[in-house]
């Protein structure tokens, strides 16, 4: 599925829809460039978890957890080199939980992801315009 946005407002409202749909169990790994959106995305995705907390990218601590209508796992492994890396996280108590993950940079550590996430994948497109972001999204969904 593609979704085209044309604002942070747009993104952020595609993501709170993702968020208010997601499941107990649930992962999603969201991929793109540096700046291309990705806190906007979490930001609306927890807004849709029913997060009330500002949610910051947790580029430091790997992992923040946040409590709305489910817990709410983000985890950002930029600074992650490899899948081994992330063993001291305690990443699969998250990954198996009654909680939803949302994965930033998830590609670094693609080998450990469960077959079963939903890949989000966010492009800008300059040609298009400045806040152009082309949201390509795999995996099964389900919107209410």
């Amino acid at each position: 599925m593609v979704i085209e946005s044309i604002s942070a407002d747009d993104t952020r409202k595609i993501a709170y829809d993702l968020g208010e749909s997601a499941a107990a169990g649930d992962i999603f790994c969201l991929s793109g460039d540096l700046g291309v959106g990705k806190t906007v995305f979490a930001k609306g995705f927890a807004q849709g978890l029913g997060v009330a907390e500002d949610v910051t990218s947790p580029t430091f601590t790997i992992v923040n957890e946040y409590l709305g209508r489910l817990k709410l796992y983000h985890f950002d492994v930029y600074r992650i080199a490899n899948s081994d890396d992330m063993y001291g996280t305690g990443y699969e108590e998250y990954f198996f939980s009654d909680g939803v993950c949302l994965v930033e940079w998830a590609e670094t550590v693609k080998d450990i992801i469960p077959s079963n996430a939903v890949w989000i994948q966010i492009n800008k497109d300059l040609s298009r315009g400045e806040n152009y972001r082309k949201i390509t999204i795999e995996g099964e969904i389900k919107f209410r």
